[in-house]
């Protein structure tokens, strides 16, 4: 089974992706890694050799082009969470994106842009201000279902 987890910047996903991996769960966290191209899409090469290998894959990634290998996943799960809750996430984490006010002002921008988008494309959301070992549990039995 393949499961996308996609979302705003600070909603946890990369926090949910070490908890699945802390668990045994293969993961791939396309924020890091070869897995974009200069425009800041998914390379689709890439993606797709990465996606075509067989057994269970938790993913994790919000690019334009994602929609374009929704093919692949069997679920696409939205994390989201208010905009105050992820403006607080990204001003302490190792990532720099969200510190700058113009970086904070794309974050509400894509919020009310994009997420909608997401949101419509999507299986299932949860709610990323949940303690991650629910997060985790709730995704680890999308694997087991699946």
């Amino acid at each position: 089974m393949k499961i996308l987890i996609t979302g705003m910047s600070g909603t946890g996903k990369s926090t949910l992706l070490a908890g699945l991996a802390a668990c045994g769960v293969a993961t791939v966290d396309t924020d890091y890694g070869p897995w974009t191209d200069d425009e800041g899409c998914w390379d689709q090469a890439l993606m797709t050799g990465l996606l075509e290998t067989p057994g269970d894959l938790v993913v994790s990634g919000t690019v334009e082009n994602q929609g374009s290998f929704r093919r692949f996943f069997d679920q696409v799960v939205l994390l989201s969470a208010p905009l105050a809750v992820m403006l607080e996430r990204v001003a302490d984490r190792d990532n720099p994106y969200g510190r700058t006010t113009a970086d904070r002002e794309r974050i509400a921008r894509h919020l009310a842009e994009v997420e909608p988008l997401l949101r419509a494309g999507a299986d299932l959301e949860l709610d990323g201000t949940l303690p991650r070992e629910e997060l985790v549990r709730r995704v680890k039995g999308l694997l087991d279902r699946g």
